[in-house]
């Protein structure tokens, strides 16, 4: 490893190992990785608390289980925290061609002026990440070290597959719980959430994308890595299309709101159609008892692809093997469990299927074109408000306007579908003020 790879690095000392004429010369603290604390045990790396009993590793050595997919953090270890130097001004090369609306150059330019803690509440599609490359470039121009976290893997490869085109000189590291290689040093980092916590006040700017989701959200370890990831002084932006009403609480006091209703093609979100399905769950998997999914299907295909989510993963499988039998239709299947999910995306993206179905893996922070949406089982218990507001989200983000649907079949019409769809058509009352409010100007 270089120098470079320890800057505002958080390690054990099993991960320093060997490497002293490397980091010799830094500036760096070293501290215990755990504590004992009467008949608890603290983590220094993840900031838990774990009651001895449940902490033993055998008679004299006490390990924390919180961060144990980070590699053991334990009584024989110690926390290396690295010192984050401060960087050159330079010159950074942004590639992006395209234009921000009125109202995503407002909150672009609110983020470049005003430093501390912000929220972005925008709608799905409306364009966060671009509203984001005025900040990114300038704080890696004043030498200045940026991350973008979220806490799902399929939403940070379609983050650096983005970022690596809009600037193509810096060097970026992508970084997860399936990444390969050594971690090196990179300008910018693009990264699950629980990944953070090997970073110490390293990063001038901060983004944490998609703040609502599993497992980010009510994970007081993981706000704890975001806190300490980033410099003292350093701007944390928190981006989301359904902040949860802790944050929306915090935002009232402790950080700057900038919210926008307005998708960046000036179209507004498609509203879900409810449709009564009396035993769905029985009824989509026999040939003689799903035509009414079948016919919707072929519908939709008319005009867009469709995006099939399913509740459970034994569902999804049990129904693709079904509809492929009776359906003329390119279609293919990704859930978490699927080592090939990654490639399917892709395919998707290149319009290689007429319909895809998936988990909610695919619930957030993926695009694509020309498509339709049908959430099988609204009513079950696994699909939340905030997710339904997201999986609706899926459909008319990009390109021209194809009549994207959104369908949602149910049994019973649960408080998350009937807040999820009044949410959506709140935001689009808001939005439609907020496009009368451009043409103005």
């Amino acid at each position: 490893m270089h120098a470079e790879d320890f800057f505002g690095r958080r390690l054990l000392t099993r991960e320093v190992y060997g490497n002293e004429h490397s980091y010799k010369k830094l500036n760096y603290e070293v501290v215990d990785a755990v504590t004992v604390k009467k008949k608890q045990l603290y983590c220094n790396r993840c900031s838990q608390t774990t009651p001895l009993k449940s902490a033993r590793l055998n008679a004299s050595t006490y390990y924390c289980p919180h961060c144990l997919f980070l590699g053991r953090c334990d009584t024989q270890q110690q926390l290396y925290l690295f010192e984050q130097p401060n960087g050159k001004k330079r010159h950074v090369n942004d590639c992006w061609e395209g234009q921000l609306t009125t109202l995503q150059q407002q909150i672009s330019d609110d983020l470049c002026d005003r430093s501390g803690e912000h929220l972005v509440w925008a709608v799905t599609g409306s364009g966060k990440t671009e509203m984001l490359y005025a900040s990114i470039r300038k704080t890696l121009a004043k030498g200045g070290r940026v991350a973008i976290a979220s806490p799902r893997i399929d939403v940070c490869q379609e983050l650096y597959l983005r970022l690596r085109k809009v600037f193509p000189e810096e060097t970026i590291r992508l970084l997860h719980g399936k990444s390969e290689g050594p971690d090196r040093y990179g300008s910018l980092v693009i990264c699950t959430t629980h990944q953070l916590y090997r970073f110490y006040r390293a990063f001038a700017l901060l983004v944490v994308d998609e703040v609502d989701a599993f497992p980010f959200v009510g994970d007081q370890g993981l706000a704890y890595a975001v806190a300490t990831a980033l410099q003292r002084n350093g701007q944390l932006i928190y981006l989301s299309a359904t902040p949860d009403d802790q944050l929306l609480k915090k935002s009232r006091t402790a950080m700057s709101v900038h919210q926008l209703a307005l998708r960046f093609h000036q179209r507004l979100l498609p509203e879900p159609k409810l449709l009564f399905w009396d035993q769905w769950a029985n009824r989509c998997l026999h040939p003689k008892k799903n035509q009414r999914l079948c016919r919707l299907i072929q519908e939709l295909v008319k005009e867009n692809h469709v995006l099939l989510f399913c509740p459970s993963i034994s569902l999804m499988e049990q129904l693709e093997k079904q509809l492929k039998k009776q359906l003329p239709c390119r279609m293919t299947s990704a859930s978490s469990k699927d080592e090939a999910r990654s490639s399917k995306v892709q395919n998707m993206r290149e319009q290689h299927y007429d319909v895809f179905l998936t988990t909610m893996i695919l619930e957030r922070g993926v695009t694509f074109e020309r498509i339709s949406v049908i959430v099988l089982g609204a009513d079950h218990p696994v699909f939340s408000k905030s997710s339904l507001v997201q999986i609706a989200g899926r459909a008319d983000r990009k390109g021209g306007f194809t009549n994207s649907q959104v369908y949602f079949f149910y049994e019973e019409k649960t408080r998350a579908i009937v807040k999820a769809c009044k949410e959506i058509k709140q935001m689009n009352k808001k939005g439609k003020e907020q496009r009368d409010e451009m043409r103005i100007l």
